[in-house]
């Protein structure tokens, strides 16, 4: 897909070197901008495989507002095992301390459930907040349906007052719908991308919840744009990413979902990518 290729050509080419939280170290530029129109197909990368299962799981996981990582161990999804909130365990680089991340469950008020009980107080992945907090993703979908043509419908991520209660903090923070001739366009905002290993996913889970919302309100599918701050490489990615720009892109797969009924009963397993061609598997290591 050229839109992300252009952006690992954009870093590499004028990325300057930045010292960074993990102590790896990246190559960044201020600012980047994705673009695609999902009339050409699901943007899920071809010159490398990205596994949908993993990325649709995790959308599930977040729409549902859960903070236990066990959730999504148990459907053999291990993308946030290194992770867990601060409030339990302290953020640092040492073996030790990663144990105790590897094994703590709780990931505190996180994305999704940011998205489903904003302004409520987080007290662990076992509390119950049913009823509690803003419900941000309902409310964009009421409006869909009541008043399409409203600017407002937004969704933040980004509550300053939790920002110690995660770890990292919130990298894609809010998302923005609008349906323009008929066609929803999702619009979602980042301050920190990992080229190599974060925005892959990125653009995949947006197009899935994107594509969701125009199931759930009988729109088309339209635009899915990124705006990306801090756009970086970790210097540990860079070869992987050059082998990447080697590769000829294939045609990009078809996402289609069975049984649907609604976004909030939407299970990972009813959606799948048809037609999905691709490039062998690249390695990367996660910064923690």
């Amino acid at each position: 897909m050229k839109a992300y290729l252009d952006i690992i050509r954009k870093v590499l080419d004028k990325g300057i070197k930045k010292d960074d939280r993990t102590g790896v170290g990246t190559i960044a530029i201020a600012g980047a901008m994705f673009e695609h129109d999902m009339a050409d197909g699901f943007p899920l990368i071809t010159t490398k495989s990205v596994p949908f299962r993993l990325v649709a799981s995790e959308l599930e996981f977040f729409i549902k507002g859960i903070t236990d990582k066990k959730w999504l161990q148990d459907r053999d999804n291990h993308i946030w095992d290194e992770w867990c909130t601060p409030m339990v365990i302290l953020y640092a680089h040492d073996e030790e301390t990663k144990k105790k991340m590897m094994a703590e469950r709780d990931l505190g008020p996180l994305y999704g459930w940011q998205w489903r009980h904003f302004g409520a107080e987080y007290k662990n992945y076992k509390t119950d907040y049913t009823g509690k907090g803003v419900d941000q993703l309902k409310k964009i979908v009421d409006k869909l349906k009541s008043n399409p043509t409203d600017r407002r419908m937004i969704c933040m991520a980004w509550n300053p007052v939790d920002i110690e209660k995660v770890s990292p903090p919130f990298c894609h923070y809010g998302f923005q719908v609008t349906v323009i001739d008929g066609r929803l366009n999702l619009l979602w905002s980042q301050r920190s991308c990992d080229v190599a290993l974060g925005l892959p996913f990125n653009i995949a889970s947006y197009a899935l919840l994107l594509h969701l919302l125009a199931k759930e309100t009988g729109f088309k599918e339209g635009k899915l744009v990124g705006f990306i701050a801090d756009t970086h490489i970790y210097l540990n990615h860079i070869e992987g990413l050059k082998e990447q720009l080697k590769r000829k892109p294939f045609s990009l797969s078809k996402l289609k979902t069975e049984n649907f009924k609604s976004i909030f009963e939407w299970k990972y397993t009813d959606s799948k990518v048809e037609g999905y061609e691709h490039h062998p598997r690249i390695k990367f290591e996660i910064a923690v």
